[in-house]
């Protein structure tokens, strides 16, 4: 079964982070190539524990839906989401998160597998592992990005002793 991990290194404290990667809006902001929106279950907002949503998305020029539900939440650690309805036999991704140098060390792995028996591991060996590998690189870039803009725009709450 296909595993992708991948590092992201962000200049945000960790429950900025960590909010954001479940907030179902920042999720939509962070996927423009594939024009993905929330049709049903949680729809906007940050998706909890035991809660689902249902992706509509356009990849490989075919318009798709996919149910995830969160499964397992530690906040501000850890959480999973599992797809329970999709075209894919299984997808599993763990969202790992830790404080690190004065910001997050963002931690993904992502499980999948693909439908249709062989063909399904012929297209993952030479396509699709590639495909959702830069798919989940570019998404986290556009987070990092959010992240760090919102860290940038919080007010100095540290004091001048003008000594």
């Amino acid at each position: 079964m296909p595993m992708i991990l991948l590092d992201t290194r962000i200049d945000a404290p960790i429950e900025t982070v960590f909010d954001l990667s479940r907030n179902i809006d920042a999720h939509v902001e962070s996927t423009p190539g594939t024009r993905e929106k929330a049709v049903a279950g949680r729809t906007t907002g940050l998706i909890e524990l035991g809660e689902t949503v249902t992706w509509e998305a356009r990849h490989f020029g075919i318009r798709q839906r996919l149910t995830s539900k969160i499964t397992e939440f530690t906040y501000p650690i850890y959480f999973v989401d599992e797809m329970v309805d999709g075209i894919f036999e299984m997808i599993r991704h763990e969202h790992h998160f830790e404080s690190s140098d004065g910001g997050t060390l963002m931690r993904d792995k992502f499980e999948f597998r693909a439908p249709l028996g062989i063909l399904g591991r012929i297209a993952e060996r030479l396509f699709l592992t590639r495909y959702l590998e830069k798919f989940l690189i570019q998404r986290n870039s556009i987070l990092k990005e959010m992240a760090e803009s919102a860290h940038s725009e919080e007010p100095d709450t540290s004091t001048d002793t003008g000594s």
